[in-house]
């Protein structure tokens, strides 16, 4: 998620909360990533201080209450708010990540797989919000957050309750996004149904796997046309095939024709068992590929590190190649180096953030003598390989410590080049490795001291 520094107008703090910076902003109010007093982050909502009136703060005091009676593991928590502050504003849970909007702007569309488990969680998530008699009204890709533990639904400020006849908004006025809003919405007609929620994600989920929405225009009014216009299929051209008859079943133009959100868990979830998957890995996939990097509030915080304290070691680098069918077996590694150990499939390779890993023992050949010079060094400093590109240990001295080693099929190695200081040995240099040693090469350690030390003159 992008966030920008404040300007010389922005408050620097909030009904408690520190602002650090911002997150974004709309017509009436900006959004602020702020802490509270005991680092909790929280995206902190403020309306502007141009548009405050007396129906602004009614409709902000409604979305507050409804912020307070809707709950679930994939909607982002209130944490507190005063609507009646000056100016009014609000505090949710801060879910660091990309929206779907800007991920595939700039990672591209999803597959049919990982559509079908996102399409899976957001249907689960909107029942629940159904179930406490709420409806959302808004969903849209802008609005579905992408955190590390998988993706969350925000901003409720346009839900009603189902049954109620109280409405904020004035006469022959539509509110919402033309782009995933259902025909009977953009009518204006009343009272809503669930349905509305199952067309806008039906419109979430053809953009999260073709990068479009069902409809495309030029200006707003040519395509409202198109979305009240019942002759007027909407544009399914770059999804999946086998997401098209679901995606054309909540996008159908008739509300009773489309189906409930259990159904659309159901397909969603055949779809993934037909794939081999499970959902729960169909999930993890989905939340390994769109995960953004760690540590974005440590460097926006910029905490001075402790001296002596060992430096982080960098993000791993990401990529976006999607599973194939041919690779079931192998799921993505977890972004938690915990997760990554404990549901590492069989026979997999560990990789450099994995806590489990350990260094190769050393090979017999390659274990010196007690009465060796070498070991002189008083270091367990084991020679490290070239790298298998065949690139000589010697033309490496300058690179980065951060720098790793590459299998010639692509996959990381464990081995991590250390830094710049070589050991010369005879002939050879090598590159010391990295002060992570494995229990089995501190073992090796201790042992080859002793040794030393019992066979030393002196």
């Amino acid at each position: 998620m992008h966030i920008a520094p404040l300007s010389p107008d922005d408050p620097s703090e909030l009904g408690g909360y520190e602002l650090l910076g911002r997150i974004g902003q709309g017509g009436m109010g900006q959004v602020y990533l702020g802490e509270s007093p005991g680092g909790e982050p929280a995206a902190v909502k403020v309306i502007k201080p141009s548009v405050v009136d007396s129906e602004t703060r009614l409709r902000f005091a409604q979305e507050v209450e409804i912020l307070k009676a809707v709950w679930g593991a994939r909607i982002a928590a209130l944490l507190d708010a005063d609507p009646d502050a000056d100016p009014p504003w609000l505090a949710t849970e801060y879910v660091e990540g990309l929206d779907l909007s800007r991920h595939v702007g700039r990672h591209g569309p999803l597959d049919a797989l990982l559509t079908a488990s996102l399409g899976a969680t957001l249907a689960e998530a909107l029942a629940t919000v159904h179930k406490q008699g709420l409806l959302h009204r808004d969903l849209k890709p802008a609005n579905v957050l992408l955190g590390p533990n998988g993706p969350k639904v925000i901003d409720f400020g346009l839900a009603v309750f189902a049954e109620s006849s109280v409405s904020l908004t004035a006469a022959n006025t539509v509110v919402g996004t033309p782009s995933c809003m259902p025909p009977e919405q953009a009518n204006g007609e009343k009272p809503l149904t669930p349905a509305v929620d199952v067309y806008a994600l039906g419109a979430v989920l053809l953009f999260a796997a073709s990068g479009h929405a069902p409809y495309r225009a030029d200006n707003i009014h040519l395509l409202f046309h198109q979305v009240v216009d019942p002759t007027i299929a909407p544009d399914l051209s770059g999804a999946p095939e086998e997401l098209v008859p679901l995606l054309t079943a909540m996008l159908a133009h008739r509300a009773e024709d489309r189906p409930t959100l259990d159904d659309v868990v159901r397909r969603c979830r055949a779809l993934i068992e037909a794939r081999g998957f499970k959902v729960a890995q169909a999930r993890r996939r989905l939340t390994n590929h769109t995960a953004a990097p760690a540590h974005v509030l440590d460097d926006l915080l910029a905490v001075d590190r402790p001296t002596g304290a060992e430096p982080a070691a960098p993000d791993r680098a990401r990529t976006d190649r999607v599973p194939t069918d041919a690779e079931p077996s192998r799921p993505e590694p977890e972004t938690p180096a915990t997760e990554s150990a404990r549901q590492r499939p069989e026979g997999s390779r560990p990789t450099q953030g994995d806590s489990a890993v350990s260094a190769p023992s050393m090979p017999p050949a390659q274990v010196p003598s007690p009465t060796d010079p070498r070991l002189i060094l008083a270091r367990v400093d084991t020679p490290t390989p070239p790298p298998p590109d065949g690139t000589p240990a010697s033309t490496t001295a300058g690179r980065e410590p951060a720098q790793r080693a590459t299998d010639p099929d692509g996959a990381r190695s464990p081995v991590r080049l250390a830094g710049p200081g070589r050991v010369s040995s005879g002939d050879s240099s090598v590159r010391r490795r990295s002060l992570r040693h494995s229990a089995q090469a501190r073992i090796t350690a201790q042992r080859l001291r002793e040794a030393y030390a019992a066979s030393a003159p002196f």
